[in-house]
């Protein structure tokens, strides 16, 4: 009975090292949440390449309803930015914005699969609550990776073999919005 218990625990720690490796290995946002209406800083955190493959892309795509995309340039990448007419123009420091970011693209490193890396955008998150998604294409030197997989009503989005990185926007406070600019 007692090393029943003991293969069993011993099982669970060996599934939950293979399973949390597993989960690292997608490429994910480090902000778990973040405030509506916020400026926010989001870093896109690229755990591995294709198949061993060094990394040498990285394209994120905007959603329609984030606004001002600014991306951080880095030393051994080239970034360019797609701009397209927005369905929905909006009003920023009294201007109103018809088109914006809706992609951005980081070329060269390379970033070799045994070695981690960021890449970092400054956005205006929605005004409105609930988890937002970023499509993101991995191209490496050999093959490519295309984290686009949205998860379904009730689904995790673990069960997804590549899942899209997400972030889950919630309410701001009275406070938190008046300090935000």
């Amino acid at each position: 009975m007692k090393n029943s218990i003991i293969i069993r625990r011993a099982a669970m720690t060996i599934a939950g090292i293979f399973f949390s490796q597993l989960a690292a290995a997608h490429i994910t946002i480090d902000q778990a949440t973040a405030t509506t209406g916020a400026y926010q800083k989001l870093t896109f955190k690229v755990g591995h390449g294709c198949d061993g493959s060094a990394t040498n892309l990285i394209k994120i795509s905007i959603p329609e309803n984030v606004a001002g995309a600014k991306p951080m340039p880095k030393a051994g990448w080239q970034l360019s930015t797609k701009i397209e007419t927005l369905a929905t123009p909006y009003t920023s420091h009294g201007k109103t914005i018809s088109s914006d970011v809706r992609e951005i693209s980081w070329v060269g490193g390379p970033l070799p699969d045994a070695y981690y890396d960021e890449f970092s955008v400054h956005v205006k998150l929605p005004d409105t609550p609930g988890k937002l998604y970023f499509k993101v294409t991995q191209q490496c030197e050999k093959g490519s990776l295309e984290w686009v997989q949205l998860p379904q009503q009730g689904q995790n989005k673990n069960e997804l073999k590549y899942p899209a990185p997400g972030i889950e926007i919630i309410p701001a406070t009275t406070h938190e919005h008046m300090h935000q600019h």
